[in-house]
């Protein structure tokens, strides 16, 4: 298995301490994790986006571009770019930014994004944004694949012979799917022949199933490689301890309040609401990591008895002091990722993974690339 950190930026004041940080600090420690995630060997860094809400990740190209700067082997990801309210060509232009400052090294996951809220913000009218989404990452997919596009659709105005720039680093990213409830996005993942990233967030563990079982279904139907569909999960919060007792009374007061924060009228999609409002509750039956390292590894490998996926994705809790934050991620990696890695192993990002070497449409893979770069230095 592949693990991923991800941060979708929440700016909080922790509910029991009143402590809440200022803005360019809490950039800082974004870009701080980043950092030490690539030093403790995880596989992926993700950064979401947010344009409405307690967030700070409305500008996540940005962030993301001073992460492809300041390193230089683990994969960058979003988690997820809101293509539905956003210009397919700005995305491709964007992104394809950070995928050269990268060296190849970019997959972009996409949804429709689950805060309504910021919709109408970017003209999108509620019922729409699925549509809006099927018709950009057509859109999106044509852009990183050619050149002088000409295209018409309901969403933007038409385009005649355009070619978007920067071009990709070394052929189109990989694209995946984010669908934290419906099937929609996983069937549009299916169509295409693309991975599926479940958010495995709120919702019990068998719904999730449903939705990655229809997912591999729609794949295969679809006529493509079984082999290829891979699958990633999230996760709530980590909050790793000596003890699972440890972290429970340490964390759980914390989550309790954040959950009764979420679920208040009007800051949820309908349907969305976190379902498992005790931590005693969320660590025996939800998704969140919370307890000791043994603990921790049994849950997921739980999951993977469900999912079989191929991808971890996880949160730090932010509202915690940094230094702790990443103490609990340098154990994390030493005492969990290794166990989880023995015992389910993928071929993501592997030599038998079509993306395991990004090859590129025209021939130049990211290793004949990044040989070039190094040639041409002094």
């Amino acid at each position: 298995m592949r693990f991923q950190v991800l941060d979708i930026l929440p700016h909080l004041t922790n509910p029991v301490t009143g402590r809440r940080i200022r803005t360019d600090e809490r950039y800082a420690q974004a870009l701080t994790s980043a950092r030490y995630a690539e030093q403790f060997g995880y596989d992926a860094v993700a950064l979401g986006e947010r344009h409405a809400g307690e967030f700070l990740s409305s500008g996540v190209t940005v962030l993301l571009g001073a992460i492809a700067a300041t390193t230089g082997r683990v994969r960058i990801q979003t988690g997820v770019s809101v293509l539905s309210i956003h210009d397919p060509l700005r995305v491709a232009e964007d992104y394809a930014t950070v995928d050269q400052l990268s060296r190849g090294r970019l997959e972009l996951v996409i949804g429709k994004g689950n805060e309504m809220r910021q919709l109408p913000m970017f003209g999108i009218g509620n019922g729409d944004q699925w549509d809006a989404l099927a018709e950009k990452y057509e859109l999106l997919r044509r852009l990183w694949r050619e050149e002088e596009v000409t295209w018409e659709g309901r969403f933007r105005g038409p385009l005649d012979k355009v070619t978007s720039l920067p071009r990709p680093f070394a052929g189109a990213p990989r694209i995946w799917h984010g669908s934290a409830t419906t099937q929609t996005s996983a069937e549009l993942a299916a169509r295409w022949g693309d991975p599926l990233f479940s958010a495995n967030a709120i919702q019990p563990r068998d719904n999730y199933t449903v939705l990655i079982d229809h997912y591999r279904q729609r794949y295969a139907a679809h006529g493509h490689d079984p082999r290829f569909a891979y699958v990633a999960a999230g996760a709530g919060f980590l909050y790793l301890a000596d003890t699972t007792q440890e972290a429970r009374d340490a964390f759980g007061p914390t989550y309790e309040k954040i959950v009764a924060f979420f679920n208040q009228p009007g800051m949820h999609t309908p349907g969305n609401e976190m379902t498992f409002a005790t931590i005693d509750d969320a660590i025996a039956h939800g998704p969140v990591l919370v307890g000791s390292p043994q603990q921790i590894a049994e849950k997921i490998l739980w999951w993977h008895e469900a999912f079989g996926h191929d991808l971890q994705s996880f949160s730090l809790p932010t509202m915690i002091p940094h230094e702790q934050q990443l103490d609990m991620l340098e154990r994390f990696a030493s005492e969990v990722v290794s166990v989880v890695r023995k015992a389910a192993p993928t071929t993501l990002w592997t030599d038998a993974d079509p993306y395991g070497g990004r090859p590129a449409v025209h021939g130049r893979t990211v290793a004949d690339a990044a040989n070039e770069v190094a040639k041409a230095q002094p």
